[in-house]
């Protein structure tokens, strides 16, 4: 068994490599080659923390496994560390052996941020210009990064709860030579592409905060009662997701079920794009939306591309189990 600890993440998994194994995984799913496990998330009823497991196989990449982790509201201003903390556990899907332990922290981000970045690529306009968001906190500045690679923005515009995280963004987007610029929700209508990351409870962007065109990619919403957009909002798109079933349950979509403006029926898997089975886009002026739940097959292809590098390069540590 071999585990690859957190500390050595960042000298292992790139941008690109977390991109080309979701968008991997994304086409396998829509393809049935590759199934996610229903999810596990709780309330523990200690430290106001919500703990978790998801985890799926992957036929094609021969990758079995479950992230475990969750969200500790409390962990950065108690204890220094980041809130969300999670481990990944890789098993020989021909024996069950346990394969790998691999840290998650970093991974998520990763792949998270990977997930919005395959959505901008396959279904926003070529000639997008300028990138919107919407939340400036941890997880925002590697959505952000990731963005900036798919298309050659000339500008970022962004919004947040609380205005004195925005230098999060600027600095993001001073690395990459664009201009930045802290616009109320209204001017966020100038934005060709949009992406929500905060962990709202009440819609945020609205229908009339949008413009025709515009790609929207939703990747606050992972947990039941959460919401980022308005549901007309998702009526007016045509809807896009990583898995339908989490869509509909804990992702951006539930409450346009709820509320009948959207059916299952009417969103689409984003592999079925990748695969060349959906055209993705069909016009300049329609408005697409991905809705990034976060499914365990992204966290495992990436934990299982981590594992291999590690073991090239000599840092993978090996231990009896």
């Amino acid at each position: 068994m071999f585990i690859v600890p957190e500390r050595d993440i960042a000298d292992l998994m790139t941008r690109e490599a977390a991109f080309d194994a979701v968008e991997k995984v994304f086409a396998a799913m829509a393809s049935g080659d590759a199934y996610n496990f229903p999810v596990v998330r709780e309330a523990i009823g200690h430290e106001d923390a919500l703990y978790g497991f998801k985890g799926g196989f992957d036929r094609a990449g021969l990758t079995l496994g479950l992230k475990a982790g969750g969200y500790w509201p409390n962990n950065l201003e108690k204890r220094g560390i980041i809130n969300h903390q999670s481990t990944v556990f890789l098993f020989d899907p021909d024996t069950g052996k346990a394969k790998a332990m691999v840290g998650g922290n970093l991974l998520t981000a990763l792949r998270t941020a990977a997930a919005s970045s395959v959505s901008i690529k396959h279904l926003a306009r070529k000639d997008a210009k300028v990138i919107g968001m919407v939340g400036a906190g941890h997880q925002a500045k590697f959505q952000l990064r990731a963005a900036l690679e798919q298309r050659e923005f000339e500008k970022v515009i962004g919004w947040n709860f609380h205005p004195e995280m925005l230098p999060n963004l600027e600095e993001v987007a001073s690395e990459a030579g664009l201009p930045f610029e802290a616009v109320a929700l209204e001017g966020l209508t100038e934005a060709d592409v949009i992406i929500s990351i905060t962990s709202s409870f009440d819609a945020i962007l609205h229908a009339d905060h949008v413009a025709p065109g515009t790609h929207i990619a939703c990747m606050g919403t992972d947990t039941k009662g959460k919401q980022e957009i308005e549901t007309a909002l998702l009526g007016k798109a045509t809807v896009f997701t990583d898995e339908v079933a989490q869509s509909i349950s804990i992702g951006e979509a539930q409450h346009a079920i709820e509320s009948q403006i959207l059916r299952a029926e009417d969103i689409t898997q984003v592999g079925a794009v990748i695969n060349g089975t959906h055209p993705g886009r069909t016009s300049d002026d329609e408005i697409t939306l991905f809705d990034g739940t976060g499914v365990g097959l992204q966290d495992l292809a990436v934990a299982a591309a981590v594992v291999d590098l590690a073991v090239a390069k000599g840092l993978a540590i090996e231990v009896d189990f």
